[in-house]
């Protein structure tokens, strides 16, 4: 070990100190329809895309290392001008999770991301108008809600919608309530800023089947990133129709916006490290610019000492190996 640089044991218990534990920690899991094999992202390191034979092998290896709770993203391997798929009931978000509770049952708290951008021709996180220019707010909502029934259907402990339309909380909470599901947890994406880092995580959901997502602007439905009030009223909103517990991301650089939404309004809060914020970690440690092990801890302990109650990241494993408890 060089001079200077600490170790596992050091880092550690700089987790520990700012009251980070396993238990806080939500890993993603990304699973894709119809594949024989596991494919690597070249954006974002160590991180797969699998067909849903292997998400047994991965789960094991979480629940190996503590951390009990994963968000599950599809991958469907066909697209429709509604986005169809996303509330099928033998989609791969609904298989994924089906399969996964009947093997972990309890041991395993199963999140499910409630979108539209995985499923429709467009890539945009709701459905498109009769001008195929804006979104069409009331269509997409209630799509969401065929989707998060289906979700919680198929066993899902949590639905997370992302798609920051105005009243998807409390539509989802209505129709989940009306099937019967009032015990299904809702983690809204609250606050979902408009930002360039999200385009790894496009790279492996989109890259296939849209070839120009780099170009998709989706501000007019996201937050802007220049004004904290607007982030605020969007978590208060959600708080109002029924939310559980509210997602800020990207995570980094909206620290305040998570601080003032823990000291103001005292609301349980995640934390999503999103893959843009992942990938630069990854590239600036491999070209020897930044020490890694250094860099993910720092940047997982200012978002808990931020006030985040849940961290959804992509160093999760990495972050358990360390952790004492």
């Amino acid at each position: 070990m060089q001079k200077g640089q600490r170790n596992k044991g050091e880092l550690g218990r700089l987790l520990d100190s700012v009251g980070l534990n396993k238990k806080q920690l939500v890993c993603p899991l990304f699973v894709k329809d119809h594949a024989k094999e596991g494919c690597k992202i070249a954006s974002m390191p160590d991180v797969s895309v699998v067909p849903l034979e292997e998400t047994t092998t991965q789960i094991l290896e979480l629940i190996n290392l503590g951390i009990s709770s994963i968000i599950v993203f599809g991958v469907p391997s066909e697209r429709d001008s509604v986005g169809s798929n996303a509330s099928d009931q033998n989609g791969i978000v609904q298989k994924t999770v089906r399969k996964l509770k009947m093997e972990f049952g309890d041991a395993l708290n199963i999140i499910t991301d409630v979108c539209l951008c995985h499923y429709n021709l467009s890539g945009h996180c709701g459905l498109l108008g009769r001008q195929n220019e804006l979104i069409d707010n009331d269509s997409t909502v209630r799509a969401l809600c065929e989707v998060a029934v289906t979700h919680a259907q198929a066993g899902a402990d949590v639905v997370s919608p992302s798609s920051m339309m105005d009243g998807q909380v409390s539509s989802i909470r209505t129709s989940l309530d009306e099937h019967g599901y009032d015990n299904i947890k809702i983690l809204s994406v609250s606050a979902k800023h408009f930002s360039s880092l999200y385009s790894p995580f496009r790279s492996l959901a989109f890259s296939e089947q849209i070839r120009d997502y780099k170009s998709l602007d989706k501000s007019s439905y996201q937050v802007p990133y220049t004004n904290r009030g607007e982030s605020v009223r969007e978590i208060e909103n959600d708080i109002r129709e029924g939310a559980d517990m509210v997602i800020v991301k990207p995570a980094i650089l909206y620290l305040d916006v998570i601080s003032m939404i823990k000291e103001q309004l005292r609301f349980p809060i995640a934390a999503q490290n999103v893959s843009g914020e992942y990938a630069m970690i990854k590239s600036a440690a491999a070209n020897n610019w930044i020490n890694e092990e250094e860099w993910k801890v720092t940047s997982i302990c200012a978002m808990k000492r931020a006030g985040a109650d849940i961290i959804i990241s992509y160093f999760c494993k990495d972050i358990a190996a360390i952790l004492n408890c």
